[in-house]
């Protein structure tokens, strides 16, 4: 028979006074789980959450709590990662910070959920990788985008067998960040200051490992070329600084399949590009069985099939229109609705259901210790000039 109980996990979560942290993590996930009701378990319990916000400025902290209906907030981040009533810590602050923050919460015993970079350098992430294994905590890092509906629709494809043999994959994503000088910037200053973080090598290349691990396999090597296209920009202050880190980096990542095949991956990031495509990061996939093109909600396909056959003639006119000749892949998604959920939720009610049944969420502090692995390998590429094989990451569990 069904159980019917429920149980409430409280969560504090660091760093909702940021865009990301705010937006998609506090209001559109864990907001939207509790008026719901909660998560329903497959056997037929239910968990429910709690946040407590936890951050340095007490005014904003309140100020949110207010708007929601939050009853506990929190300046002291670790008097509350220490307490017996907190079950899950969660992390968006500023990379700078994750680290100690998720070593103090780790050593508390706390499951711990987090946002990626999951430390500045390598052996700090691989050190908060293997401290969860020794504390037996369940461990989850944000890997959002394969929990897109473009994405996921992307995923099916090649778990049926569409592509048949794939050879290549490449990517496009970014967007024109303005300067600040005659039209205000839509991100932060510190995002092109070496000195605070910044890098589009640091920022993306988690991203992109764990969407190429997700969907093609594990990475190989990389060759990455990184510039900086725009050298001043303005300041939150009306200040202009010397941005000194890369906006830009372009990097060809081999990968091989669960079976073997070799990828060749291709993939541009840049916030000095002008969109020219449906969604600002596009993903296509080529094979031997057809083709396939994924945004951050939509995905087309081409088969076999019906793939036309072009003739290059620069003397004449295309008569092919090929943006017709692709398919919608439709969601098929077994929800009330028919339509995929935000993936930031999507992977919340996951991360809470493997806490709940006590087993280890798919992806762990490990996975984003490659997800560093790869940002530092990019930037040594770019360094050097030379393509860099990535090797296995061993955790020690003793």
């Amino acid at each position: 028979m069904p159980q019917t109980d429920t149980r409430t996990f409280r969560i504090a979560m660091n760093g909702v006074t940021g865009r990301m942290g705010y937006r998609q993590h506090f209001v559109r996930s864990i907001l939207m789980i509790r008026d719901q009701g909660g998560v329903t378990l497959p056997d037929g319990s239910t968990i429910q959450v709690e946040p407590i916000l936890v951050g340095r400025n007490e005014a904003k902290l309140r100020a949110l709590a207010e708007k929601h209906h939050v009853e506990e907030i929190s300046t002291d981040t670790d008097g509350v990662m220490t307490r017996d009533d907190i079950d899950i810590y969660f992390d968006a602050q500023t990379t700078s910070r994750r680290y100690q923050a998720l070593r103090t919460a780790i050593e508390a015993g706390k499951n711990i959920y987090t946002e990626k970079p999951t430390a500045e350098i390598l052996d700090e992430a691989i050190e908060l990788a293997t401290l969860a294994r020794r504390h037996n905590v369940i461990d989850g890092v944000v890997h959002d985008k394969l929990y897109l509906p473009g994405l996921v629709k992307l995923r099916r494809l090649v778990d049926m067998g569409f592509f048949g043999h794939i050879h290549s994959m490449r990517g496009e994503f970014g967007y024109w960040v303005w300067e600040g000088t005659d039209v205000p910037s839509q991100r932060p200053s510190w995002n092109y200051r070496k000195a605070d973080g910044g890098s589009m090598t640091t920022d993306m290349y988690p991203h992109w490992n764990y969407v190429i691990e997700g969907i093609i396999g594990q990475i190989q090597d990389v060759y990455s070329q990184t510039a900086t296209h725009i050298t001043k920009r303005v300041d939150e202050q009306g200040s202009i600084y010397n941005a000194d880190t890369d906006d830009a980096a372009y990097a060809i990542f081999n990968a091989v399949t669960p079976s073997g095949d070799p990828v060749v991956v291709q993939m541009n990031s840049s916030w000095a590009t002008r969109v020219f495509r449906d969604e600002l990061l596009e993903l296509q996939i080529d094979g031997t069985g057809g083709s396939a093109v994924a945004g951050l909600f939509g995905c087309v396909c081409q088969p076999r099939g019906v793939t036309p056959r072009p003739t290059w003639n620069p003397d004449v006119p295309d008569a092919h229109d090929y943006m017709s000749m692709w398919q919608k892949v439709p969601d098929n998604a077994a929800t009330a609705t028919g339509s995929l959920d935000n993936g930031f939720k999507a992977q919340w009610e996951e991360y809470l259901a493997d806490v709940a049944m006590d087993r280890r969420h798919r992806f762990d502090l490990l996975s984003g210790a490659r997800g560093v692995q790869l940002a530092e390998l990019g930037l040594q590429s770019a360094a050097e000039g030379r393509r860099i094989d990535v090797p296995e990451i061993v955790v020690d569990q003793r």
